[in-house]
């Protein structure tokens, strides 16, 4: 281990109080106290162990670039960009920040595939980049060889700063704005009371404080702890180089990026800074992170560093005569999916975290800053941030063994191409439904969702060839099996295994008003009803989309998705209120089955004696029947479009439902599907998915959900105000559907919606509808004077990969029964 010298701690006096305790003295921790500071005029007291920058601040490579295939983080990335190239006129302090634009590269025809999306993903967020030839390319990089390019991406405002003198110059910005930052005091502990956090203990003594900000990047998850949070992270060991002068290159030379190669380049006073991303990366600190570290380094590992300089001098043949002024091996934390971490902890009210940056945290470090800072101040996230939501995790998390291993995999992957539907392949199977055995003998292809396994889609056992999915950027080689799924449900009957969906029941005489208050449409109607409505916070924005059943007058069933089990059921609880009230967690109490399509009704019958006819058991309503002996509950509801009823039973019931269920269906087409199959269903049908088609930035309104809203009652709830006032005026924005029939096209989100030939929005979803026999995307149209039925009227074209097609618009489900096309 390598220790910088003449950084020794300072010390200083330890206010008693301050409103609000950042922890950590890097780039992300100055930054949201900066923000705290100018922008909410908070009392902020930052808290730094060692020295500002410490940690892996003062050791980052500096590659500022902007486009994530997130428009969240992407926006975040240019405010960075934005606020780095004013700081320095506003403190004083010089940041290194230079606007020298990146490239990108591409080597073979997939990785190409990939950076035409790109292109139209930053056309889509606004971003201004540009595709070039291997020769354009190299005009702009003159040193690099390019006889394996097909071409390259240009952005011309990405660039490079210096990461200490960016902090530091955060730092005295907060300071100018009011906050205070101490250095030398190590945090030991925290002080706690009524599910909250109410101070900060040190070795400097103890500071009261109404809420905590946790930015101590590679001590995060350790510090989290203190307090009883998980914080998913791992820290891996990333090594750079610094090369002597270059010849030919200029100062302001692009940032560059070879991912087919896992390298990239910047310059750095006329030579190049070259670090890469293996496949095969080292974890470090397993048994947590040593004291003192903030400014040490890890001993040079050549070895492991050697493919990167051989893909380095092919890329730069001037490498071969260039020595090496140093190497850099400096530890990054890094998370289990490869996106940061912010918000506010589900174990611990006014408990904040900031960090898992995967080695962009100075790219990010203004626009997360910023981000966090108005999330603590004002109790909720300034824009959906659900792709970095600390709730985006859940217990399985906070097992080290699984962090680790995925996010070892989740760093190998950091430059592999991105496949569209790519899964994870480590730490699994990790939970599984009661089904896999059976599941897995029928040939299915499994996913992972929030460590659960689920089944994506079923291989014929029987046929050759590995049941496998095998990446593609076109059709993959799954494609056809998924439409006999798809046919099976429109035409027959199919059953889905959705034992994953997160499940909670909440109990006490004032549950029901509870869930009147916090939930958008009538839910205490009757027992035995069922009911679709949104969680919505006070803007208006569409927290959770779920299905809440009325077993008794002082009982509900509440189901939402598999991934939002962590962030639903901490909205839930938090906005219960007090009261004779509990809400319990009982997702792996409850397997759930699904069964669709026009023959569900005979397969059921088949198996129970409950009267299944519409009258009495209508769309909407939840029953308990008997299969196999075993009590189901059993709900009408669909979201596939078709007849059917998710089937709820214990989860020791599981496998004679099934089998009872597979028996009845063999005489009536039944067939077994996953979840590719149902996201075709569901698009053609027009249904949305919270966190794609719908999110916190969204309304019921823009989102065509009014129908779910009970604004016509005299009821109140969370969010109400805010949708009475937007209903006064146009939306500005409203989503639509987009068919595109050419089977050429693969639509996968993001592709930019064109009117008259002008960007208005983009896809938030997309698909092949295997009934209509068209592609099918869904986004949002923007008018900042708003979208009425006029608007919606003009001429429609959606660019994909770079090439512009014709697309129809459509407001109803592309599927309707009474005319629909015949399937493709």
């Amino acid at each position: 281990m390598n220790v910088a010298p003449d950084f020794a701690p300072k010390t200083a006096s330890l206010p008693s109080h301050a409103e609000i305790v950042v922890i950590g003295g890097g780039i992300i921790g100055c930054s949201t106290a900066y923000h705290l500071a100018r922008d909410h005029k908070a009392d902020v007291l930052l808290i730094e162990q060692g020295r500002l920058t410490g940690g892996s601040t003062w050791h980052a490579a500096g590659l500022v670039g902007q486009l994530r295939t997130s428009a969240s983080i992407t926006r975040l990335l240019k405010y960075s960009v934005e606020l780095y190239a004013t700081l320095e006129a506003e403190t004083g302090l010089a940041t290194g920040w230079k606007q020298n634009g990146g490239l990108r590269l591409a080597c073979n025809a997939d990785r190409w595939t990939e950076i035409l999306r790109q292109a139209t993903t930053a056309k889509s967020f606004g971003l201004d980049m540009h595709l070039l030839t291997p020769r354009e390319a190299q005009d702009l990089w003159p040193v690099m060889a390019i006889d394996d390019l097909v071409g390259a991406a240009y952005l011309p405002t990405d660039g490079q700063a210096s990461p200490s003198d960016i902090t530091q110059s955060l730092a005295r910005g907060a300071r100018m704005h009011g906050a205070k930052l101490v250095e030398g005091v190590t945090v030991t502990g925290f002080e706690t009371a009524g599910g909250a956090v109410t101070g900060v203990v040190t070795d400097a003594g103890t500071v009261t404080c109404a809420k905590v900000v946790v930015c101590a990047g590679l001590w995060s998850r350790e510090i989290g702890a203190m307090a009883g949070v998980s914080v998913p992270l791992q820290a891996m060991q990333h090594q750079y180089i610094v090369t002597e002068t270059v010849a030919g290159v200029p100062s302001r030379l692009p940032t560059l990026r070879d991912p087919d190669r896992l390298i990239y380049f910047k310059e750095e006073v006329g030579g190049l800074v070259m670090g890469g991303y293996e496949t095969n990366p080292k974890p470090w600190a397993l048994n947590g992170v040593p004291r003192p570290f903030e400014f040490s380094l890890l001993d040079e590992d050549w070895d492991h560093f050697e493919p990167h300089m051989e893909s380095a001098i092919a890329r730069v043949p001037a490498l071969h005569y260039v020595g090496v002024k140093q190497m850099i091996n400096g530890p990054e934390s890094f998370t289990p999916d490869g996106n940061f971490i912010l918000g506010e902890a589900p174990e611990l009210r006014n408990f904040f975290v900031g960090c898992g940056f995967n080695a962009f945290g100075i790219a990010s470090g203004g626009g997360a800053g910023w981000a966090l800072a108005a999330w603590v101040a004002d109790g909720t996230p300034p824009m959906d941030l659900w792709v970095v939501d600390i709730r985006r995790f859940a217990g399985v998390h906070a097992d080290p063994a699984y962090t680790l291993e995925r996010t070892v995999e989740a760093y190998g992957k950091h430059y592999a191409i991105a496949w569209p539907h790519d899964e994870y392949a480590s730490a699994r199977p990790r939970l599984a439904s009661p089904l896999y055995g059976r599941l897995k003998d029928a040939g299915a292809v499994f996913g992972s969702k929030l460590g659960w396994e689920r089944a994506n889609w079923f291989a014929d056992p029987a046929a050759s060839g590995e049941a496998r999915d095998i990446p593609s950027q076109g059709r993959a080689n799954w494609f056809g099996a998924v439409g006999e799924e798809h046919a099976a449900a429109r035409e027959a009957a199919v059953l889905f295994d959705q034992s994953s969906f997160a499940k909670f029941e909440i109990r006490g005489t004032d549950a029901a008003a509870a869930l009147e208050r916090l939930c958008a449409n009538r839910v205490a109607r009757a027992p035995g009803r069922l009911a679709y409505t949104q969680l919505l916070n006070p803007k208006g924005g569409i927290e959770a989309d779920l299905t809440v059943a009325m077993l008794a007058d002082d009982h509900f069933y509440v189901v939402t998705g598999t991934g939002f089990r962590t962030h639903d059921g901490d909205w839930i609880r938090r906005n219960l209120g007090a009261g004779d009230i509990a809400c319990e967690d009982v997702t792996e109490a409850f397997a759930t089955l699904s069964l669709m399509g026009p023959n569900a009704r005979a397969i059921l019958g088949a198996v129970t004696d409950a009267d299944l006819g519409s009258a009495a058991f209508p769309f909407g309503a939840v029953r308990v029947v008997t299969i196999a002996g075993h009590a189901v509950r059993a709900l009408r509801v669909t979201y596939v479009g078709e007849l059917g009823w998710e089937l709820h039973m214990p989860a020791r019931a599981a496998a004679d439902v099934y089998d009872a269920l597979v028996a009845a269906g063999a005489a009536h087409g039944l067939r077994l599907a996953g979840y590719r199959a149902m996201e075709s269903l569901r698009l053609e049908k027009g249904y949305r998915a919270w966190g794609a088609d719908i999110t916190p930035n969204d309304t019921p309104l823009e989102a065509g959900l009014g129908f779910a809203v009970k604004l016509k009652s005299d009821i109140d709830f969370i969010g109400r105000a805010a949708l009475e006032a937007q209903a006064k005026a146009p939306l500005a924005k409203r989503l639509a559907g987009f068919l595109v029939e050419s089977p050429a096209v693969h639509l996968v989100g993001r592709e930019t919606i064109l009117r008259g030939g002008k960007p208005v929005g983009y896809l938030t979803s997309g698909g092949w509808g295997y009934t209509i026999g068209a592609n099918i995307g869904w986004g949002y149209v923007r008018n900042a004077d708003g979208v009425d039925d006029a608007f919606l009227a003009g001429d429609f074209a959606l660019v994909v990969a770079g090439e512009t097609h014709r697309a129809a618009l459509t407001l109803a489900p592309p599927y309707d029964p009474s005319s629909a096309r015949v399937r493709a």
